[in-house]
């Protein structure tokens, strides 16, 4: 039976008084039923799992030549573990899972790109200033980030690499698709860290576990589904239960080519919710890694461009930003983050009545549907482009 990590502490004292933020309101809902010993004891063993299959590829890879040997990973990748003569038993145990689940709809996850799509510049804000920043707030998932160099790297490379690889996934998710392999390229990515972080000295394992583990992967992929539509909801975009269900299934299925395993994947808003709450029972309190990158991501904006001094366009991004995460994570949200708490929610009430207006034109008139979709691809390729150019 595996120890219990420090940061898992609230799985068995679950305080209203010492949780912060959005835990705070997710442990009003927990304490209304009981955790069963059984499913603490699945919380704990997932925070010492790690990814099987790809951990396997990655010690194949240095037992031999690295170079050729992510060489074979990436033809096993692009055109097939068919191609590849006397290919290891991890590679082809990795790619055969890789093939599609029995469960896999495909009309389901095709609605989901197109639900994501037609969120337009609503999709970004919520994934960067509710899920990205809110994340923050929890300090178990920002060991790995800070120790592999996130701070350094900065907030808009961050930004900018994992917005590419949200827009090639909800762009097509075949096979052989972008979407599809920069997913697995990710998952490898996370296995080459796991590898170096749980012998790295500073990484204290008894307090956070295994580095990316199950525990953490679950809860990052219910921040792209579960928190990302109640927080589309809260800008004003009204969601059919198809949609939900589409967006549910596109990313139980994407996280399922991540690495995670299929014991934390659900079908429905009602289950994610659900497990977000128990996962996030699992995180330790806000520290100063928190305060870091929140920091990093909030001033961001005022970092854009060229010019050496602040003007009105980064100091209406800045305060734009801001006053989404304070909307959603309020007062307290802000102070655990370490951010102004005197910036007023002054955004969302803006677009709230249009994206009312939009969501219930769609929903009516399916002629509309088709246009919306399409703007709203627009509006995220302006947005995905504008960063890559502020990057250079």
């Amino acid at each position: 039976m595996n120890t219990v990590p420090h940061r898992a502490k609230h799985l068995y004292q679950p305080s209203l008084k010492n949780a912060h933020g959005l835990k705070q309101k997710l442990f009003k809902l927990y304490l209304q039923y009981a955790l069963s010993e059984a499913k603490k004891q699945q919380l704990i063993d997932g925070l010492w799992q790690g990814d099987r299959l790809m951990d396997d590829v990655v010690a194949w890879m240095f037992a031999t030549n690295p170079k050729v040997a992510k060489q074979q990973f990436e033809q096993a990748l692009n055109n097939g573990i068919e191609t590849l003569a006397d290919a290891p038993p991890a590679l082809i145990n990795l790619f055969h899972h890789l093939e599609n689940p029995d469960w896999l709809d495909s009309q389901l996850l095709q609605q989901g790109i197109d639900a994501m799509q037609r969120m337009g510049s609503n999709a970004n804000l919520v994934l960067r200033d509710l899920a990205l920043m809110g994340g923050y707030s929890m300090a178990g998932f920002n060991q790995a980030l800070v120790l592999t160099g996130a701070l350094s790297k900065g907030a808009a490379q961050r930004t900018l690499e994992t917005g590419q690889w949200w827009f090639d996934c909800t762009q097509d998710m075949t096979r052989f698709s972008q979407g599809f392999k920069s997913t697995v390229h990710v998952r490898l990515i996370h296995a080459f860290v796991r590898r170096h972080l749980s012998t790295h000295k500073d990484w204290d394992s008894q307090t956070w576990g295994l580095p990316i583990c199950q525990v953490d992967m679950a809860a990052t992929y219910l921040g792209f589904c579960v928190v990302f539509l109640w927080g589309l909801r809260g800008l004003g975009i009204i969601l059919s239960s198809q949609e939900s269900k589409a967006v549910m299934h596109f990313w139980r299925y994407t996280c399922w080519l991540m690495g995670v395993d299929e014991q934390w994947l659900v079908n429905s808003e009602k289950e994610g919710i659900k497990l977000l709450i128990e996962t996030l029972l699992t995180q330790a309190n806000p520290d100063w890694t928190t305060l870091e990158l929140a920091r990093a991501l909030a001033e961001e904006p005022l970092h854009r461009g060229e010019k050496s001094f602040k003007d009105w366009r980064q100091k209406w991004a800045y305060s734009k930003h801001l006053s989404i995460t304070r909307y959603f994570l309020g007062k307290r949200g802000m102070q655990d983050l370490g951010l102004p708490t005197n910036i007023l929610p002054w955004y969302p009430p803006l677009v709230f009545g249009v994206n009312v207006s939009k969501s219930v034109l769609y929903h009516l008139l399916p002629m509309y549907q088709h246009h919306h979709i399409q703007q709203g691809r627009a509006e995220q390729v302006s947005n995905l482009q504008e960063l890559g150019m502020r990057l250079g």
